[in-house]
């Protein structure tokens, strides 16, 4: 793809803008890090926008707040207060899902994770947002608490002009078919590699 071309124009009777404003499916897998930092680089281009953004974390302590979050709840603030930007939302299924106002600690993750999926299913029905970030999505599906068959399907069949991107290791097959764009992060060096660990401002 040089210079942003593509390399082949499909002869399917679209406008050169009706094919660049097609919604995007992205995926962000494979074993190393930055999943999610390239996924919250891309919703921070959606909210530049003035997208409708939102954000479902679904692995993620209520108790860990990322620097991401508190980046994307502040611009969320902004927007309110001033129309910079657009709208925000960030929900993880750590604390319990905000709409349904019950306690994360009581609740069996699996059944957690699974009304997560079914309230996202309703929000891309209505159109709810722009841009969604799924982090951490693909470990649900991988554990099988929810179906990963149904999730191709709804985003597949999603109506309007949403994006979606899905972060995490081991993305089904059943997804990696139906996504537009799926990047696999591999390890070349990492820190830890040397018994480094985590440190703040490079990983949270």
């Amino acid at each position: 793809m040089p210079q942003g071309k593509p390399e082949v124009v499909p002869d399917d009777g679209l406008t050169t803008r009706q094919r660049r404003n097609r919604p995007i499916f992205a995926i962000h897998t494979g074993e190393m890090k930055g999943k999610s930092t390239a996924a919250f680089g891309m919703a921070l281009r959606a909210w530049n926008q003035g997208w409708s953004v939102g954000v479902f974390q679904f692995v993620k302590s209520a108790k860990w707040r990322v620097g991401e979050e508190s980046a994307f709840r502040a611009l969320g603030e902004l927007h309110e207060q001033t129309g910079q930007g657009g709208p925000v939302e960030w929900h993880k299924m750590g604390e319990g899902w905000s709409w349904a106002r019950k306690s994360g600690s009581e609740e069996d993750h699996a059944v957690n994770a699974r009304e997560g999926w079914v309230e996202i299913k309703r929000r891309l029905a209505e159109e709810r947002h722009d841009f969604y970030v799924l982090d951490e999505f693909t470990y649900p599906l991988k554990w099988g608490w929810i179906d990963a068959a149904d999730v191709a399907k709804t985003i597949a069949d999603r109506p309007g002009r949403q994006h979606v991107v899905i972060t995490g290791r081991s993305a089904p097959p059943e997804l990696v078919e139906v996504a537009d764009l799926v990047v696999e992060m591999t390890k070349v060096k990492h820190p830890m590699d040397t018994g480094q660990k985590g440190q703040r401002g490079i990983e949270w």
